[in-house]
This record gives structure tokens, C-alpha cells and sequence, in this order.
């Protein structure tokens, strides 16, 4: 009888054990709803933050003043053989390779310090050019780290651009055409 009770005792025992760690497992999904709160809500910490990544043009200081660069900080430029509000790029055929367009999925890029009227024209294959006071803009290859502008200048053609829409001619030379 003794070994009855015993065996009972370890029994229900071993009964409050299994409910101990039932009741663990109960407190997991409630450790695990706070988390599931804490992935829900990271949607809206990333969605709070996709407008400042979502941002196409900025301002950033370089040797040339204060100018506007892409949402990576990559210096854009004017080409001088543009023609404002033509709705069309003058840079065609290898001009593209070396001075590739800034382009955008947006209707109305998002930007952040450009005081300039903000735009897009379709590029010869459909893609949505960004404008800035109706000239296109444009990335040079050469550039390969934000803040670089070696672009500035190049065949007194292509210049860096300032956050009103301005060209930023810092040579004395007038421009010429060509790329």
C-alpha cells in the first residue's frame, strides 16, 4: 500500500510537472504575441523610414558649394546641350554610357532641400528621367563615391546643379557642346 502511495505521489507529481511546463508552453504564446506585436509594428518603423529612403534628391556640399545629389548622395548634373521644358534628353548613343540618367519610379520624386521645380521626362527606353527646372539630370560613371563631382566641368558641358535649379559653372570658360 505504501508503494501505491508512493507511486500516486510521484504520479501526481509528475501530473503538476507536466501542467508546470503546459503552462510554460502557455506563457510562450504570450511571449511570442509580443513579438508578433513587434513585427507588426516593424512594418511601420520601416514605413516611417521608407520616405527618407525613398528620397531621389538632396543637398549636399562639395568643392563646388552646396549642390544636389541623388538619394545615395551620387552628384547629378546638367548637360549643357539640353533644352529646358523640351521634355527630351540631348544624351544619346555612347553619351549614355558615361552620363547615365537619373531616373525614378514616381511621378513626383521626393526630395528633401531642392527648391527647383522637380519633373520627370520618358527616356528613349520608357524610363522616367528626372528633371529639375525642366532639364534632365544625369549621374556620371566616373563618380564612384557619393560626394565625388569629377563630372564638373568635363568638356565645359556638364556641370554639377545647386538646390534651386541652377547650373554651377565654377570655370570661366564659356561651355562648349558636346559630350
Amino acid at each position: 500500500m505504501k508503494n501505491s502511495i508512493r507511486t500516486g505521489l510521484a504520479l501526481l507529481g509528475l501530473g503538476v510537472l507536466l501542467s508546470a511546463c503546459a503552462g510554460g508552453a502557455g506563457t510562450q504564446p504570450a511571449t511570442t504575441a509580443p513579438a508578433t506585436n513587434t513585427a507588426t509594428s516593424s512594418p511601420s518603423a520601416t514605413s516611417s523610414a521608407t520616405p527618407a529612403a525613398a528620397v531621389e534628391l538632396k543637398t549636399a556640399s562639395s568643392s563646388a558649394g552646396k549642390i544636389v545629389v541623388d538619394g545615395k548622395g551620387m552628384t547629378v548634373y546638367f548637360f549643357t546641350k539640353d533644352t529646358k521644358g523640351s521634355g527630351k534628353s540631348a544624351c544619346s548613343g555612347s553619351c549614355v554610357a558615361t552620363w547615365p540618367a537619373v531616373t525614378t519610379t514616381a511621378d513626383t520624386p521626393n526630395v528633401d532641400g531642392v527648391t527647383g521645380t522637380v519633373g520627370t521626362i520618358t527616356t528613349s527606353d520608357g524610363k522616367k528621367q528626372v528633371t529639375l527646372n525642366g532639364l534632365p539630370l544625369y549621374h556620371y560613371a566616373q563618380d564612384k563615391a557619393a560626394g565625388d563631382v569629377k563630372g564638373q566641368g568635363v568638356n565645359n558641358a556638364w556641370y554639377v546643379v545647386s538646390p534651386s535649379g541652377d547650373m554651377i559653372n565654377t570655370s570661366s570658360a564659356p561651355p562648349t557642346m558636346g559630350y
